[in-house]
């Protein structure tokens, strides 16, 4: 990976002039920090402006949301299962950067902090260990009907869409979205190469039903929601219209 390259992309994914975060980069190009961290700058905002842009201003609240994933993922890597209240208070006490167990209940209750994790682990793909300790965790709790869902939560359904497009040769990307046409038309503007819309599953769980197809080809996966798929995988993908 050259520093060119980076510095091409920069631009590239620069949205009204401005650079993309760390997080949104990745998902958008699939280049890892790794790939520039320490080998061309110390810091993010120093290939800002090597690209030609101005720093990001810091953001606070992201970066402590930030944090606060990365020490939860930490602890269920560690545990095998997403943490009880109880587990998060004894690793509050053995680690003081962990985050106190009532902000996190203020931030999400349990539904929403399971898929905040499932995305966080997609964007920071050395975290798919992870991702399939949450993603069990989502398929199991998902409602068999549209009613139990709203007893439970008090608020209506909203189905979304598990999505398949190809970009070239066996390159896949699987992803989720509640708006089919604005995100086919964000991938047109983001992607050098048009993207090729294959099919689409309508679903009441957007979240699971993602982590469903992204578990099924674990093994045939690049970076983020990126995978090389076979025409039998792509044939298994569109039997199906509804989950």
């Amino acid at each position: 990976m050259t520093k060119e390259h980076i510095l091409a992309e920069i631009r590239r994914t620069a949205k009204d002039g401005k650079p993309l975060g760390i997080d949104a980069f990745f998902k958008e190009t699939g280049i890892k920090n790794s790939d520039w961290l320490g080998k061309y700058w110390a810091r993010w905002s120093e290939a800002h402006l090597e690209a030609g842009f101005t720093p990001l201003e810091f953001n606070t609240t992201a970066r402590e949301e930030t944090n606060i994933l990365e020490q939860i993922v930490h602890l269920t890597r560690k545990l095998g299962a997403l943490p009880t209240t109880p587990e998060m208070n004894i690793e509050k006490r053995r680690n003081p950067l962990f985050p106190n167990s009532r902000v996190i209940s203020r931030r999400w209750n349990r539904s929403e902090l399971v898929s905040r994790l499932i995305e966080y682990c997609l964007i920071n793909s050395d975290n798919h260990d992870v991702e399939k300790i949450l993603s069990v965790i989502t398929l199991q709790n998902k409602p068999s009907s549209e009613s139990q869902l709203i007893e439970r939560t008090g608020k209506p359904v909203e189905d979304g869409f598990v999505y398949l497009e190809h970009f070239q040769n066996r390159h896949y990307m699987i992803g989720r979205t509640n708006h089919l046409g604005r995100r086919q038309y964000e991938h047109g503007k983001l992607l050098p190469k048009k993207m090729k819309p294959i099919h689409s599953i309508k679903t009441d769980d957007p979240v699971g039903i993602e982590a469903y197809w992204h578990n099924r080809f674990a093994d045939k996966r690049g970076n983020g929601e990126w995978f090389e798929l076979s025409p039998e995988d792509v044939k298994a993908f569109k039997r199906r219209t509804f989950m």
